[in-house]
């Protein structure tokens, strides 16, 4: 449905905020390709599957790589779950498939079922300190989070690990109630370099698709990771 068509004054509205006034304000701007990385993984956690649908293809036209898309929804599964991810994937093989991406994309794995927990646990440290070379140990929860998380997706090529924080910075930011979750990978952001002043610009440029309540309380979450 056209929603150009069903309720222009609003769209009037929501397009002149969302893709004019937030895009364009000052010190507030992103780079074409983070914002619309930051935008895809926000969709994905507040559970925008038609918003998804819509972004993806001008995504795709900005400059992001078919294999990037796809590295930011493999790793919302560590974040979200399969349950949650799976429409998520369809959409993506679709609009693929209609644009022509021959599917599947050549592999982009650099672990294997041997070295992934040592491999996940070196990145876990790259992230947030050496204390976490010990963090596995602590119960199988935690040795999964090592292996799986960090050493199945983390470790992956097409995106860097500055640039996996970021979306999962803003996965946790948009499904919320995951604050304390959320405020530790803004710490995690900033260790490697994406500073407050960036994660501020990441939630602003995010907004209109995940509303006010869950921006302000990203921003706090930043807030309360700057001071530590």
């Amino acid at each position: 449905m056209d929603l150009h068509k069903t309720d222009p004054e609003f769209m009037e509205r929501f397009e002149h905020f969302a893709l004019e006034e937030v895009v364009k304000e000052e010190g507030q701007q992103l780079p074409e390709e983070t914002r619309y990385m930051a935008i895809l993984a926000t969709l994905i956690g507040c559970q925008g599957t038609e918003a998804y649908q819509e972004v993806l293809p001008k995504a795709l036209e900005a400059g992001l790589t078919p294999v990037m898309v796809k590295e930011i929804v493999y790793q919302a599964v560590d974040y979200l779950g399969m349950g949650r991810i799976r429409p998520f994937l369809t959409v993506t093989n679709e609009v693929m498939k209609d644009g022509g991406i021959p599917l599947p994309l050549a592999g982009q794995a650099t672990t294997t079922f041997d070295d992934r927990l040592e491999k996940g646990i070196q990145a876990q440290a790259e992230i947030f300190g050496d204390h976490m070379k010990e963090a596995w140990k602590k119960g199988h929860i935690n040795r999964w989070l090592a292996a799986n998380c960090f050493g199945d997706y983390y470790t992956r090529k097409g995106l860097d690990l500055k640039q996996r924080e970021m979306i999962t910075f803003c996965f946790l930011a948009a499904q919320g109630g995951c604050e304390p979750q959320l405020t530790a990978h803004a710490r995690g952001n900033m260790n490697l370099g994406n500073d407050k002043a960036f994660l501020i610009r990441v939630v602003s440029q995010c907004l209109p698709y995940i509303g006010y309540p869950r921006s302000l309380n990203a921003i706090r979450c930043i807030e309360q990771a700057a001071e530590k």
